[in-house]
């Protein structure tokens, strides 16, 4: 059964080998944007700390806000 989760039933097939590299290669740039958009979450959350601010919207002026496009 372990080698059925593994994907080496019947042999090594060359289109089976290229998709688990795929996924594999898949896999790891997944983890690599993972990592960068904690990071990028924890900058913001410390800026908010930073600011005292109660809220993040708190800084935006809804009077100028411009209308969303549609």
């Amino acid at each position: 059964m372990a080698k059925a989760l593994l994907g080496h039933v019947g042999g090594s097939d060359p289109r089976v080998l290229a998709e688990m590299r795929r996924l594999q290669q898949r896999v790891r740039d997944l983890e690599t944007q993972l990592v960068r958009v904690q990071a990028e979450n924890d900058a913001l959350a410390a800026a908010v700390r930073d600011n005292g601010s109660g809220s993040v919207l708190d800084g935006i002026n809804v009077s100028k806000a411009e209308p969303a496009l549609t």
